[in-house]
């Protein structure tokens, strides 16, 4: 029996780890499919974490060094796939791995995260890997000297805008709206870019292409309809929680959830299922930003290390 299950190894699940075992904890198990560090990996540059020793860096640098630290004190990191977690009789989980194999465990916290939302435009899934991708860092340099469309208002759009200009030849930025949300230093900076051209009050009828792949975009805007002849469009529209392990058997989740799919926690993290926590982009309202969702995986580790204490 473990004391402790970690789903996820993003700023959350790595965060949980560090305080549960720097907190006492023996036997710790954090589960991962892929590499360690969560969706801002895919981020181009981080500048706003408190400390940072390199402001700017990529996503993927900045957490390169987090696992080593969060193992320091007994963390074991184990690559595969939570298909479910269930609770037992006597209150304690069961946690199924892709391998048929079982883990029971005293406590669990959930940090899942999300994934990229689909814009759900006509063509989208047709060139999804073929010219319609949602990460900049990962297939910005296939587009060198060409022209490329990002398509979302918020900070990673216009963050992921700035660093395709330093690639490509143009970016269109399309945005439904005529404000943002991004941050105003952000914009500013994205509007400075002469390689930027904003198409506010747009959205993306189609995708079109052939067998090659994208070849272009066809927009609505409000002067009407506008052919755009790209090559690849960047999608940043937003993200859908991961919570599809916490679904039961008979369709119904383990612990209470919002009408958004997010958890119900309250400031300690901890759900309705007693030894159950959340943390992350899938616990309710989270803000998601790098510098929360570690807080929140600490949050939670101490609550997990106070419930076990007072369960024995």
């Amino acid at each position: 029996m473990l004391d402790l299950i970690i789903v996820g190894a993003g700023p959350a699940g790595l965060s949980a780890g560090l305080y549960a075992t720097r907190g006492g904890l023996k036997n710790v198990i954090m589960f991962e499919l892929g590499e360690p560090g969560g969706q801002i990996t895919s981020s181009s540059e981080i500048e706003n974490y408190p400390g940072q020793k390199n402001p700017g860096e990529s996503g993927y640098d900045f957490m390169s060094t987090w696992l080593a630290q969060c193992s320091k004190f007994g963390l074991a990191n184990k690559w595969g796939m939570v298909e479910s977690i269930k609770q037992n009789q006597d209150g304690t989980f069961s946690v199924k791995v892709a391998d048929d194999k079982t883990y029971e465990s005293k406590a669990v916290i959930v940090c899942t995260g999300s994934v990229p939302r689909r814009a759900g435009f006509v063509g989208e899934d047709k060139f999804f890997g073929r010219g319609i991708s949602t990460c900049a860092t990962c297939d910005g340099f296939f587009y060198k000297n060409k022209e490329v469309a990002v398509l979302g208002g918020g900070d990673t759009a216009i963050e992921e805008a700035i660093y395709l200009a330093n690639i490509v030849s143009k970016v269109y930025l399309i945005h439904r709206r005529e404000g943002f949300r991004a941050a105003p230093t952000t914009l500013e900076n994205a509007r400075k870019n002469p390689k930027i051209e904003f198409i506010t009050s747009a959205t993306i009828k189609e995708a079109y292409g052939d067998e090659s792949g994208l070849l272009g975009v066809k927009i609505n805007t409000k002067d009407g309809e506008r052919d755009l002849p790209v090559p690849g469009i960047f999608t940043f529209v937003g993200l859908d929680v991961r919570n599809e392990i916490l679904k039961q058997e008979d369709g119904s989740f383990l612990c209470e959830m919002c009408a958004n799919g997010q958890v119900k926690v309250d400031l300690k993290m901890r759900t309705n299922i007693p030894g159950l926590f959340a943390a992350g982009d899938l616990r309710q309202d989270a803000p998601k930003q790098v510098i929360s969702a570690a807080a929140d995986g600490a949050v939670a580790a101490l609550s997990a290390i106070g419930y076990l204490e007072n369960s024995h």
